[in-house]
Protein backbone atom coordinates (compact mmCIF):
# COMPACT_ATOMS: atom_id res chain seq x y z
CA UNK A 1 0.00 0.00 0.00
CA UNK A 2 1.12 3.58 -0.57
CA UNK A 3 2.33 5.60 2.35
CA UNK A 4 2.02 9.19 3.43
CA UNK A 5 4.45 11.60 4.97
CA UNK A 6 3.46 14.66 6.91
CA UNK A 7 5.84 16.62 9.11
CA UNK A 8 4.04 18.10 12.10
CA UNK A 9 6.59 20.81 12.78
CA UNK A 10 8.97 21.36 9.85
CA UNK A 11 11.68 23.97 10.21
CA UNK A 12 10.33 27.44 9.61
CA UNK A 13 13.65 29.28 9.59
CA UNK A 14 16.46 27.87 7.46
CA UNK A 15 18.87 30.44 8.98
CA UNK A 16 19.91 31.73 5.57
CA UNK A 17 22.32 34.65 5.28
CA UNK A 18 22.76 36.42 1.94
CA UNK A 19 26.40 37.33 1.31
CA UNK A 20 26.39 38.73 -2.22
CA UNK A 21 24.01 39.73 -4.99
CA UNK A 22 25.22 40.44 -8.51
CA UNK A 23 24.25 40.28 -12.15
CA UNK A 24 25.56 37.67 -14.59
CA UNK A 25 25.82 38.83 -18.19
CA UNK A 26 26.35 36.87 -21.41
CA UNK A 27 30.04 35.97 -21.80
CA UNK A 28 29.94 37.21 -25.41
CA UNK A 29 28.10 40.04 -27.11
CA UNK A 30 24.58 39.08 -28.14
CA UNK A 31 22.20 40.63 -30.66
CA UNK A 32 19.70 43.09 -29.22
CA UNK A 33 16.29 42.18 -30.59
CA UNK A 34 12.69 41.48 -29.55
CA UNK A 35 11.61 37.87 -28.95
CA UNK A 36 8.05 37.01 -29.98
CA UNK A 37 6.06 35.19 -27.29
CA UNK A 38 3.34 32.75 -28.29
CA UNK A 39 -0.15 32.88 -26.82
CA UNK A 40 0.84 29.96 -24.60
CA UNK A 41 3.90 31.85 -23.33
CA UNK A 42 2.16 35.11 -22.57
CA UNK A 43 -0.56 33.48 -20.47
CA UNK A 44 2.13 32.02 -18.19
CA UNK A 45 3.40 35.38 -16.99
CA UNK A 46 4.34 34.26 -13.48
CA UNK A 47 7.44 32.89 -11.83
CA UNK A 48 8.33 29.26 -11.17
CA UNK A 49 10.57 28.61 -8.15
CA UNK A 50 12.53 25.36 -8.00
CA UNK A 51 15.21 24.15 -5.59
CA UNK A 52 17.89 21.61 -6.53
CA UNK A 53 19.73 20.05 -3.57
CA UNK A 54 23.27 18.67 -3.87
CA UNK A 55 25.23 16.50 -1.46
CA UNK A 56 28.75 17.53 -0.47
CA UNK A 57 31.51 16.79 -2.99
CA UNK A 58 35.06 17.26 -1.72
CA UNK A 59 36.26 18.16 -5.22
CA UNK A 60 33.61 20.87 -5.48
CA UNK A 61 33.11 22.73 -2.22
CA UNK A 62 30.32 25.33 -2.49
CA UNK A 63 32.62 28.26 -3.34
CA UNK A 64 34.25 26.33 -6.21
CA UNK A 65 30.93 25.01 -7.50
CA UNK A 66 29.41 28.52 -7.33
CA UNK A 67 32.22 30.02 -9.41
CA UNK A 68 32.00 27.19 -11.95
CA UNK A 69 28.21 27.61 -12.07
CA UNK A 70 28.48 31.38 -12.54
CA UNK A 71 30.84 31.00 -15.50
CA UNK A 72 28.61 28.34 -17.07
CA UNK A 73 25.60 30.61 -16.63
CA UNK A 74 27.40 33.45 -18.44
CA UNK A 75 28.18 31.09 -21.32
CA UNK A 76 24.60 29.76 -21.37
CA UNK A 77 23.27 33.31 -21.76
CA UNK A 78 24.91 33.45 -25.17
CA UNK A 79 22.83 30.51 -26.42
CA UNK A 80 19.81 31.57 -24.34
CA UNK A 81 20.11 35.30 -24.93
CA UNK A 82 16.43 35.96 -24.15
CA UNK A 83 16.95 34.83 -20.55
CA UNK A 84 19.16 37.89 -19.98
CA UNK A 85 16.42 40.12 -21.39
CA UNK A 86 13.34 41.77 -19.89
CA UNK A 87 9.61 41.48 -20.49
CA UNK A 88 7.96 44.46 -22.15
CA UNK A 89 4.78 45.30 -24.02
CA UNK A 90 5.33 46.13 -27.69
CA UNK A 91 3.87 49.61 -28.20
CA UNK A 92 2.80 48.82 -31.78
CA UNK A 93 1.25 45.38 -31.33
CA UNK A 94 0.32 45.68 -27.62
CA UNK A 95 1.73 42.17 -27.20
CA UNK A 96 3.97 40.98 -24.40
CA UNK A 97 7.45 40.12 -25.67
CA UNK A 98 11.02 39.75 -24.44
CA UNK A 99 13.46 42.57 -25.09
CA UNK A 100 16.73 40.68 -25.60
CA UNK A 101 18.88 43.47 -24.17
CA UNK A 102 21.60 41.51 -22.30
CA UNK A 103 20.62 43.13 -18.97
CA UNK A 104 21.56 39.86 -17.27
CA UNK A 105 20.22 37.41 -14.72
CA UNK A 106 20.55 37.71 -10.97
CA UNK A 107 22.93 35.63 -8.87
CA UNK A 108 22.68 35.41 -5.08
CA UNK A 109 25.33 33.74 -2.90
CA UNK A 110 24.03 32.66 0.51
CA UNK A 111 24.65 30.20 3.34
CA UNK A 112 22.57 28.30 5.88
CA UNK A 113 23.54 27.50 9.47
CA UNK A 114 22.21 23.97 9.00
CA UNK A 115 23.64 20.83 7.48
CA UNK A 116 21.66 19.41 4.57
CA UNK A 117 20.47 16.44 6.63
CA UNK A 118 19.13 18.80 9.32
CA UNK A 119 16.57 20.68 7.21
CA UNK A 120 14.07 17.81 7.14
CA UNK A 121 12.68 15.45 4.53
CA UNK A 122 13.51 17.04 1.17
CA UNK A 123 10.43 15.40 -0.36
CA UNK A 124 8.14 17.10 2.17
CA UNK A 125 6.84 20.39 0.70
CA UNK A 126 8.15 22.73 3.36
CA UNK A 127 7.13 26.34 2.54
CA UNK A 128 10.37 27.43 4.27
CA UNK A 129 12.28 26.14 1.22
CA UNK A 130 11.27 29.51 -0.23
CA UNK A 131 14.33 30.84 1.64
CA UNK A 132 16.50 29.01 -0.91
CA UNK A 133 15.20 31.10 -3.81
CA UNK A 134 15.37 34.85 -4.28
CA UNK A 135 12.15 36.50 -5.40
CA UNK A 136 12.90 40.17 -4.74
CA UNK A 137 11.62 41.97 -7.81
CA UNK A 138 13.82 45.06 -7.59
CA UNK A 139 17.06 43.16 -7.81
CA UNK A 140 20.10 45.41 -8.10
CA UNK A 141 18.31 48.55 -9.24
CA UNK A 142 14.75 49.83 -8.75
CA UNK A 143 12.28 48.65 -11.37
CA UNK A 144 14.60 46.02 -12.83
CA UNK A 145 12.92 42.61 -12.96
CA UNK A 146 15.21 39.87 -14.31
CA UNK A 147 13.59 36.89 -16.01
CA UNK A 148 15.79 34.61 -13.94
CA UNK A 149 17.43 34.88 -10.52
CA UNK A 150 19.56 32.04 -9.15
CA UNK A 151 20.48 31.60 -5.49
CA UNK A 152 23.28 29.26 -4.38
CA UNK A 153 22.96 28.43 -0.69
CA UNK A 154 25.74 26.47 1.00
CA UNK A 155 25.14 24.22 4.02
CA UNK A 156 27.47 23.56 6.94
CA UNK A 157 28.18 20.05 5.65
CA UNK A 158 29.52 21.24 2.28
CA UNK A 159 26.33 20.45 0.40
CA UNK A 160 24.39 23.23 -1.26
CA UNK A 161 21.12 24.18 -2.94
CA UNK A 162 20.65 25.96 -6.25
CA UNK A 163 17.33 27.80 -6.32
CA UNK A 164 15.96 29.09 -9.62
CA UNK A 165 13.28 31.75 -9.90
CA UNK A 166 12.37 31.81 -13.58
CA UNK A 167 9.55 33.47 -15.49
CA UNK A 168 7.31 30.76 -16.93
CA UNK A 169 7.22 32.78 -20.17
CA UNK A 170 10.78 31.58 -20.81
CA UNK A 171 10.50 27.78 -20.43
CA UNK A 172 8.15 24.90 -19.89
CA UNK A 173 9.34 21.94 -17.84
CA UNK A 174 10.81 20.06 -20.80
CA UNK A 175 12.75 23.01 -22.18
CA UNK A 176 13.96 23.95 -18.68
CA UNK A 177 15.35 20.41 -18.36
CA UNK A 178 17.22 20.95 -21.66
CA UNK A 179 18.51 24.27 -20.33
CA UNK A 180 19.80 22.53 -17.19
CA UNK A 181 21.49 19.84 -19.32
CA UNK A 182 23.22 22.58 -21.31
CA UNK A 183 24.17 24.46 -18.15
CA UNK A 184 25.68 21.29 -16.68
CA UNK A 185 27.60 20.60 -19.89
CA UNK A 186 29.05 24.11 -19.92
CA UNK A 187 29.98 23.77 -16.23
CA UNK A 188 31.96 20.67 -17.23
CA UNK A 189 33.70 22.65 -20.00
CA UNK A 190 31.84 20.68 -22.66
CA UNK A 191 29.84 21.99 -25.64
CA UNK A 192 26.07 22.39 -25.42
CA UNK A 193 24.29 19.07 -25.04
CA UNK A 194 21.44 20.31 -27.26
CA UNK A 195 21.20 23.29 -29.60
CA UNK A 196 18.03 25.12 -28.51
CA UNK A 197 15.36 26.26 -30.98
CA UNK A 198 14.04 29.74 -30.12
CA UNK A 199 11.60 30.29 -33.01
CA UNK A 200 8.37 30.87 -31.12
CA UNK A 201 6.60 31.93 -34.29
CA UNK A 202 6.19 28.17 -34.78
CA UNK A 203 3.33 28.51 -32.29
CA UNK A 204 1.93 31.79 -33.60
CA UNK A 205 -1.83 32.06 -34.10
CA UNK A 206 -3.27 31.65 -37.57
CA UNK A 207 -4.48 34.68 -39.49
CA UNK A 208 -7.36 35.02 -39.14
CA UNK A 209 -7.71 32.99 -35.93
CA UNK A 210 -9.93 29.90 -36.32
CA UNK A 211 -11.45 28.38 -33.19
CA UNK A 212 -12.59 24.98 -34.43
CA UNK A 213 -13.42 23.28 -31.10
CA UNK A 214 -15.26 24.21 -27.91
CA UNK A 215 -12.76 24.89 -25.14
CA UNK A 216 -14.38 24.33 -21.75
CA UNK A 217 -10.87 23.89 -20.31
CA UNK A 218 -10.24 27.62 -20.82
CA UNK A 219 -11.82 30.58 -19.07
CA UNK A 220 -11.90 34.22 -20.12
CA UNK A 221 -10.28 36.19 -17.31
CA UNK A 222 -11.70 39.60 -18.13
CA UNK A 223 -14.41 39.09 -15.54
CA UNK A 224 -13.11 36.17 -13.47
CA UNK A 225 -10.19 35.20 -11.27
CA UNK A 226 -7.23 33.02 -12.15
CA UNK A 227 -8.88 29.69 -11.33
CA UNK A 228 -6.56 26.88 -10.29
CA UNK A 229 -3.57 29.26 -10.27
CA UNK A 230 -5.14 31.48 -7.63
CA UNK A 231 -3.89 31.40 -4.04
CA UNK A 232 -6.26 30.08 -1.40
CA UNK A 233 -7.11 32.10 1.73
CA UNK A 234 -8.14 28.96 3.67
CA UNK A 235 -5.95 27.14 6.15
CA UNK A 236 -4.20 24.37 4.22
CA UNK A 237 -2.16 21.41 5.34
CA UNK A 238 0.37 19.72 3.06
CA UNK A 239 0.78 15.99 2.69
CA UNK A 240 2.93 13.70 0.55
CA UNK A 241 1.33 10.49 -0.69
CA UNK A 242 3.79 7.91 -1.96
CA UNK A 243 2.84 5.36 -4.61
CA UNK A 244 5.25 2.47 -5.14
CA UNK A 245 5.79 0.87 -8.53
CA UNK A 246 3.64 -2.04 -7.26
CA UNK A 247 0.84 0.41 -6.38
CA UNK A 248 0.96 1.85 -9.89
CA UNK A 249 0.97 -1.61 -11.48
CA UNK A 250 -2.07 -2.52 -9.37
CA UNK A 251 -3.87 0.67 -10.45
CA UNK A 252 -3.19 -0.14 -14.10
CA UNK A 253 -4.52 -3.67 -13.64
CA UNK A 254 -7.63 -2.30 -11.95
CA UNK A 255 -8.15 0.08 -14.86
CA UNK A 256 -7.88 -2.54 -17.61
CA UNK A 257 -11.14 -3.34 -19.32
CA UNK A 258 -11.95 -5.45 -22.37
CA UNK A 259 -14.06 -2.57 -23.65
CA UNK A 260 -11.37 0.05 -23.22
CA UNK A 261 -9.73 1.32 -26.39
CA UNK A 262 -7.42 3.62 -24.43
CA UNK A 263 -3.95 2.41 -23.55
CA UNK A 264 -3.65 2.31 -19.79
CA UNK A 265 -0.57 4.25 -18.71
CA UNK A 266 0.78 4.80 -15.23
CA UNK A 267 0.16 8.53 -15.56
CA UNK A 268 -3.47 8.07 -16.62
CA UNK A 269 -4.16 5.62 -13.78
CA UNK A 270 -2.53 7.82 -11.12
CA UNK A 271 -4.27 10.95 -12.47
CA UNK A 272 -7.66 9.23 -12.43
CA UNK A 273 -7.15 8.21 -8.79
CA UNK A 274 -6.15 11.76 -7.81
CA UNK A 275 -9.18 13.15 -9.65
CA UNK A 276 -11.50 10.79 -7.75
CA UNK A 277 -9.92 11.66 -4.40
CA UNK A 278 -9.92 15.43 -4.96
CA UNK A 279 -13.48 15.64 -6.29
CA UNK A 280 -14.96 13.49 -3.53
CA UNK A 281 -13.09 15.33 -0.77
CA UNK A 282 -15.08 18.47 -1.61
CA UNK A 283 -18.83 19.29 -1.45
CA UNK A 284 -20.91 16.08 -1.53
CA UNK A 285 -23.28 16.51 -4.46
CA UNK A 286 -23.58 13.63 -6.98
CA UNK A 287 -24.74 16.08 -9.67
CA UNK A 288 -21.77 18.43 -9.25
CA UNK A 289 -19.40 18.36 -12.21
CA UNK A 290 -15.67 18.05 -11.64
CA UNK A 291 -13.05 18.87 -14.27
CA UNK A 292 -9.47 17.71 -14.02
CA UNK A 293 -6.70 19.43 -15.98
CA UNK A 294 -3.28 18.04 -16.90
CA UNK A 295 -0.52 19.14 -19.23
CA UNK A 296 0.19 17.52 -22.61
CA UNK A 297 3.38 18.12 -24.58
CA UNK A 298 2.32 19.17 -28.08
CA UNK A 299 5.79 19.00 -29.69
CA UNK A 300 5.19 15.58 -31.29
CA UNK A 301 1.49 16.21 -31.91
CA UNK A 302 1.79 19.11 -34.35
CA UNK A 303 2.08 18.76 -38.10
CA UNK A 304 4.94 19.12 -38.73
CA UNK A 305 6.18 18.26 -35.22
CA UNK A 306 7.99 20.93 -33.23
CA UNK A 307 11.71 20.34 -32.69
CA UNK A 308 12.32 18.49 -29.41
CA UNK A 309 14.69 21.36 -28.59
CA UNK A 310 11.93 23.99 -28.85
CA UNK A 311 12.64 26.40 -26.01
CA UNK A 312 9.30 28.00 -25.24
CA UNK A 313 6.11 26.67 -23.70
CA UNK A 314 4.79 23.81 -25.82
CA UNK A 315 2.37 22.21 -23.38
CA UNK A 316 -1.38 22.65 -23.40
CA UNK A 317 -4.00 21.69 -20.84
CA UNK A 318 -6.03 18.57 -21.53
CA UNK A 319 -9.17 17.94 -19.51
CA UNK A 320 -11.74 15.39 -18.42
CA UNK A 321 -15.13 16.14 -16.87
CA UNK A 322 -17.51 13.91 -14.91
CA UNK A 323 -20.19 14.25 -12.28
CA UNK A 324 -19.21 13.38 -8.72
CA UNK A 325 -21.72 10.55 -8.74
CA UNK A 326 -19.86 8.92 -11.62
CA UNK A 327 -16.52 9.52 -9.94
CA UNK A 328 -17.80 7.79 -6.80
CA UNK A 329 -19.85 4.92 -8.27
CA UNK A 330 -18.57 4.53 -11.84
CA UNK A 331 -15.87 2.12 -12.95
CA UNK A 332 -12.26 3.13 -12.47
CA UNK A 333 -11.49 1.93 -15.99
CA UNK A 334 -13.91 4.55 -17.34
CA UNK A 335 -12.20 7.33 -15.37
CA UNK A 336 -8.82 6.27 -16.70
CA UNK A 337 -10.30 6.12 -20.18
CA UNK A 338 -11.60 9.70 -19.87
CA UNK A 339 -8.15 10.92 -18.81
CA UNK A 340 -6.69 9.16 -21.86
CA UNK A 341 -9.34 10.70 -24.11
CA UNK A 342 -8.34 14.16 -22.90
CA UNK A 343 -4.78 13.65 -24.07
CA UNK A 344 -5.96 11.94 -27.27
CA UNK A 345 -8.02 15.04 -28.09
CA UNK A 346 -4.81 17.07 -28.44
CA UNK A 347 -4.35 16.89 -32.23
CA UNK A 348 -2.60 19.48 -34.39
CA UNK A 349 -5.92 21.15 -35.20
CA UNK A 350 -7.04 21.13 -31.57
CA UNK A 351 -3.76 22.68 -30.42
CA UNK A 352 -3.98 25.35 -33.13
CA UNK A 353 -7.56 26.06 -32.07
CA UNK A 354 -6.39 26.64 -28.46
CA UNK A 355 -3.63 28.97 -29.65
CA UNK A 356 -6.10 30.89 -31.82
CA UNK A 357 -8.49 31.13 -28.84
CA UNK A 358 -5.67 32.85 -26.98
CA UNK A 359 -5.39 35.40 -29.78
CA UNK A 360 -8.97 36.52 -29.15
CA UNK A 361 -9.33 36.11 -25.39
CA UNK A 362 -7.31 36.68 -22.23
CA UNK A 363 -7.70 33.36 -20.45
CA UNK A 364 -6.40 30.66 -18.17
CA UNK A 365 -7.01 26.94 -17.78
CA UNK A 366 -10.36 26.32 -16.11
CA UNK A 367 -11.05 23.34 -13.85
CA UNK A 368 -11.43 22.06 -10.31
CA UNK A 369 -7.95 20.58 -10.05
CA UNK A 370 -4.74 20.70 -12.05
CA UNK A 371 -2.31 17.78 -11.90
CA UNK A 372 1.17 19.14 -12.55
CA UNK A 373 3.47 16.23 -13.30
CA UNK A 374 7.25 16.43 -12.87
CA UNK A 375 7.32 12.65 -12.89
CA UNK A 376 9.47 12.14 -15.96
CA UNK A 377 11.03 15.55 -16.56
CA UNK A 378 14.32 14.16 -15.27
CA UNK A 379 15.68 17.15 -13.33
CA UNK A 380 17.34 14.67 -10.95
CA UNK A 381 19.23 13.07 -13.84
CA UNK A 382 21.14 16.22 -14.84
CA UNK A 383 24.85 15.41 -14.47
CA UNK A 384 26.76 18.40 -13.09
CA UNK A 385 30.52 18.25 -12.44
CA UNK A 386 29.66 18.04 -8.71
CA UNK A 387 27.12 15.24 -9.24
CA UNK A 388 23.43 14.77 -9.84
CA UNK A 389 20.95 16.56 -7.57
CA UNK A 390 19.95 14.70 -4.43
CA UNK A 391 16.43 16.01 -4.98
CA UNK A 392 14.60 18.71 -6.96
CA UNK A 393 11.32 20.29 -5.98
CA UNK A 394 9.21 23.38 -6.55
CA UNK A 395 8.63 25.88 -3.79
CA UNK A 396 5.05 25.18 -2.75
CA UNK A 397 2.49 27.96 -2.63
CA UNK A 398 -0.84 28.30 -0.84
CA UNK A 399 -2.91 26.62 -3.55
CA UNK A 400 -5.37 23.79 -2.92
CA UNK A 401 -6.29 23.10 -6.55
CA UNK A 402 -2.87 22.08 -7.86
CA UNK A 403 -1.59 18.56 -7.18
CA UNK A 404 2.10 17.93 -7.86
CA UNK A 405 3.42 14.55 -8.98
CA UNK A 406 7.15 13.87 -8.53
CA UNK A 407 9.70 11.10 -8.70
CA UNK A 408 10.48 10.12 -5.11
CA UNK A 409 13.66 10.83 -3.22
CA UNK A 410 15.86 7.79 -3.70
CA UNK A 411 17.36 6.94 -0.34
CA UNK A 412 21.06 6.21 -0.01
CA UNK A 413 21.86 7.81 -3.34
CA UNK A 414 23.87 10.84 -4.28
CA UNK A 415 21.04 11.88 -6.53
CA UNK A 416 18.78 10.92 -9.34
CA UNK A 417 15.54 9.00 -9.41
CA UNK A 418 14.25 5.85 -10.98
CA UNK A 419 10.77 5.82 -12.47
CA UNK A 420 10.55 2.24 -11.19
CA UNK A 421 10.59 3.59 -7.64
CA UNK A 422 7.06 4.96 -8.01
CA UNK A 423 5.96 8.54 -7.47
CA UNK A 424 5.34 11.08 -4.72
CA UNK A 425 2.15 13.14 -4.80
CA UNK A 426 2.03 16.51 -3.03
CA UNK A 427 -1.44 17.67 -1.98
CA UNK A 428 -2.53 20.81 -0.09
CA UNK A 429 -6.08 20.92 1.29
CA UNK A 430 -8.10 22.25 4.22
CA UNK A 431 -7.85 19.77 7.15
CA UNK A 432 -11.36 18.30 6.75
CA UNK A 433 -10.91 17.82 2.99
CA UNK A 434 -7.49 16.27 3.54
CA UNK A 435 -9.00 13.71 5.90
CA UNK A 436 -11.52 12.70 3.21
CA UNK A 437 -8.87 12.67 0.47
CA UNK A 438 -6.62 10.45 2.57
CA UNK A 439 -9.44 8.02 3.41
CA UNK A 440 -10.51 7.65 -0.25
CA UNK A 441 -6.89 7.28 -1.39
CA UNK A 442 -6.00 4.44 0.98
CA UNK A 443 -9.36 2.71 0.74
CA UNK A 444 -9.00 2.54 -3.04
CA UNK A 445 -5.44 1.19 -2.83
CA UNK A 446 -6.30 -1.47 -0.24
Amino acid sequence: MGSSCQESSPLEDMKVTIHETSMVFPSKETEKKPLFLSNIDKVLNFDVDTVHFFAANEDFPPEIATERFKNALADALVAYDFLAGRLKVNSETSRLEVDCNAEGVGLVVASSKYKLDQIGDLAYPNPAFAQFVHTTKDFTKPGDIPLCVVQVTSFECGGFAIGFTTSHTTFDGLSFKTFLDNLAALAANKPLAVTPCHDRHLLAARSPPRISFPHPELINLESLDSGVFGASTEKLIFNVFRLTSDNITALKEKAKSTNSATRVTGFNAVTALLWKCKALSGPQDPERSSTILYAVDIRPRLNPPLPKSYTGNAVLTAYATAKCGELEEGSFSRLVEMVGEGAGRMSDEYARSVIDWGELYNGFPNGEVLVSSWWRLGFEEVEYPWGKPKYCCPVVHHRKDIILVFPPLREGSGGGSDSGDGVSVIVALPPEDMEKFQSIFYTFLS
